[in-house]
């Protein structure tokens, strides 16, 4: 199973596995309080995709299309993340943006869920 949460409001709880998909670590939290298992910073858009899409929700449908295009040459750390699912149970995707709606942990939970 693979859920998406904020990161400012994650708990870390027994038996998930929390992995931050941010470029940036979220401002204002320290490591050792958020709990993270893994920090896949090279997962996270481009900084070229991310500045475009400035999270607009307009722009949703062609930042996700435009995302999953730069993952495809990431096939070797989405392989990563199954695994972590197949080991763990439960994944968390980790994100430090305000709208939980329109950013690339919700993409990516997308994306993954439909190149099982």
């Amino acid at each position: 199973m693979i859920s998406v949460a904020r990161a400012y409001n994650y708990k870390p709880a027994k038996g998930r596995f929390a992995i931050l998909v941010d470029r940036l670590w979220p401002r204002g939290l320290r490591k050792e309080d958020l709990g993270v298992d893994l920090w896949l910073k090279d997962i996270a858009p481009s900084h070229e995709l991310r500045k475009w899409f400035d999270h607009d929700p307009a722009k949703w449908d062609e930042f996700r299309k435009r995302y999953a295009e730069e993952l495809s040459a990431s096939a070797e750390v989405l392989k990563q993340i199954r695994q972590l699912e197949r080991q763990h149970g439960e994944i968390v995707l980790l994100y430090g943006a305000r709208d939980s709606k329109h950013n690339n942990a919700v993409a990516l939970r997308e994306i993954l869920k439909s190149h099982r």
